[in-house]
């Protein structure tokens, strides 16, 4: 794609990133056949090869171009920032980089309104810090025919005991792993279930209680600086660890291991902390990488139960880890249904069901149908924003695989 940025623009680092990726480009529209957002509403502003002619658009603008509107917005905050396209693009189009620019470039023009200001202010706050977010969902709970229905939705009615969780300093492999923010609260066994795991399998779990969330709900709502400082954060909190021989950082929520695994990227011109990002980043792994390296069929799993595996989309568009999931699980001797147009998402998206409902619940229920058309006793996935999107509609159980793997060890004996 020909760009028109002057050379006083190429000066300025987010324009000439822009003018690498949208020169990498070479508008075949095949991104468009993969789209999400572009199946549902046909618009070719709301797939990604229309998004990036509007993005183009309104970084080659002057500040006071009023062709620059609410409108463009809009496009761009219904994208699901899935990645689909990226797998899809014969040509390498890295569209999520350009995806962040555009997007902190048309609040900066446009501004927000009060009432989305305040939406974006609320979620930031409220996820982000876990002691606040377990205060404020068990207030929900206590209060839930008052809560609005999108949130609601979300809200578990009785987590899943977490049971108890082996301390792990007895192993000579140690691990540490991402807590996460929303996590403990709606889904607390998950963690747990993890920890029991890679016990059996001789790993250990080390606490590191000073990292907090990974950062990628302030960057994604263009709160960008602050997502940055939770990432020197972490990076301080899990440092020693790193220093002692941590072998890996474990994460339980693809969405959060995603975001990890680009701090090396998104800190490259910190002086103080690109290369020790770049370690972190090296070290971030999801848990079905830890797994297919360890001899699963020797764990005598009790794998009777048929289970539909949804693959969310930062497991297999961000980390390209598509199958891995399902290979882990199908050598522990579970049957998986097969499950079509797996590629799309679910709608979750980390805070999209929350701003884009209506849009969330369409592909929510379309991913269902797919899910469910095997009649599976449970779906699973591995990611907590995914999870909670997809059991709020009251439908089949969905729950994390590692939880099922758990039990599935204690039936065994």
């Amino acid at each position: 794609m020909q760009t028109h940025f002057t050379d006083a623009d190429l000066q300025k680092p987010h324009i000439r990133e822009a003018d690498r990726v949208l020169r990498t480009c070479v508008h075949c529209g095949f991104c468009n056949a993969t789209c999400p957002t572009y199946q549902l509403l046909g618009d070719e502003r709301d797939g990604p090869r229309g998004r990036i002619y509007l993005m183009k658009e309104l970084l080659e603008s002057r500040d006071d171009d009023d062709q620059v509107t609410k409108e463009t917005q809009l496009h761009l905050d219904r994208c699901l920032t899935c990645r689909n396209c990226e797998t899809t693009c014969p040509s390498g189009v890295e569209y999520h980089k350009l995806l962040d620019i555009g997007r902190a470039e048309v609040d900066r023009r446009v501004g927000r309104t009060p009432k989305e200001r305040a939406l974006r202010y609320g979620l930031r706050h409220a996820l982000v810090e876990p002691r606040r977010f377990q205060a404020l969902l068990k207030m929900g709970q206590v209060f839930r025919p008052l809560v609005p229905g999108a949130l609601r939705d979300k809200m578990p009615a009785k987590p899943v005991d977490p049971g108890t969780r082996p301390e792990g300093k007895q192993h000579a492999r140690q691990m540490l792993i991402l807590e996460g923010c929303v996590q403990p609260g709606l889904s607390p066994n998950t963690n747990a279930a993890t920890a029991r795991v890679l016990d059996r399998l001789g790993i250990g779990l080390t606490p590191a209680p000073e990292a907090g969330c990974c950062g990628a709900i302030d960057y994604h709502l263009n709160a960008q600086e602050a997502g940055r400082q939770r990432m020197r954060d972490n990076i301080d909190a899990w440092w020693p660890h790193v220093e002692a021989g941590c072998e890996a950082i474990v994460q339980t929520a693809s969405g959060c291991g995603a975001f990890v695994k680009e701090y090396g990227e998104m800190l490259e011109d910190d002086p103080e902390y690109a290369e020790k990002a770049q370690r972190i980043s090296a070290l971030a792994k999801d848990l079905v990488e830890i797994l297919r390296e360890e001899d699963l069929e020797a764990l005598k799993v009790d794998a009777s139960r048929k289970l539909a595996f949804h693959c969310p989309c930062t497991l297999q568009h961000a980390q390209r880890l598509n199958g891995v999931g399902e290979n882990v699980l199908t050598r522990l001797g579970f049957n998986l249904t097969p499950v079509r147009d797996a590629h799309l998402c679910c709608g979750s998206a980390g805070t999209y069901s929350v701003t884009q409902p209506e849009l969330a619940k369409q592909l929510r229920d379309n991913k269902l149908d797919a899910l469910e058309a095997g009649n599976p006793e449970v779906i699973v996935t591995a990611n907590i924003g995914c999870q909670t999107h997809l059991d709020g509609a009251g439908r089949t159980r969905v729950r994390h695989w590692v939880e099922i793997v758990d039990e599935a060890l204690g039936q065994a004996g």
